[in-house]
């Protein structure tokens, strides 16, 4: 695929500047990617972290996103690229004993999340499945063809 053309059934959603760690963030983004959209909600709703409530915030926005903008069903929405970058980082200053100072760091994080409509390609799915192996790869070249021959 060319950098900058997007899938059809995909939707895109970013969250910037949230007020935690990296790590804390991925450490619940790690157990909800590749999840659909039902069993994400249940499973940050049972989680007893303090930064499942953003990334809920975020799934429940790029959810509502995809049924209004695109007509997509929430039941088939599947989460398919989730990642969490560092962000910048505030800096308060403490004041302490005998006039010195103690500098606070407050790290932000940005959440990058593409959700995608399972069931918009399924018929070509269900032809691909009832396909010998030598016909699936002689479908697939002749997309590859498509798209980077006649295209350009």
């Amino acid at each position: 695929m060319k950098k900058g053309r997007r899938r059809v059934d995909d939707v895109y959603a970013f969250s910037q500047y949230i007020p935690m760690s990296v790590d804390k963030a991925r450490k619940v983004i790690d157990q909800i990617r590749g999840c659909d959209y039902e069993k994400t909600l249940m499973i940050l709703e049972l989680m007893p972290y303090r930064t499942c409530y953003p990334i809920y915030k975020l799934i429940y926005s790029i959810a509502a996103n995809a049924s209004h903008n695109k007509r997509f069903k929430k039941t088939n929405l599947r989460i398919v690229k989730a990642e969490v970058n560092k962000g910048a980082t505030m800096k308060k200053l403490k004041p302490r004993a005998r006039g010195r100072s103690y500098l606070i760091k407050r790290p932000t994080c940005h959440i990058n999340m593409i959700v995608r409509d399972m069931s918009y390609f399924e018929a070509f799915r269900n032809y691909m499945r009832n396909l010998c192996k030598s016909d699936q790869l002689t479908v697939v070249r002749g997309l590859q063809y498509e798209l980077f021959y006649i295209t350009e």
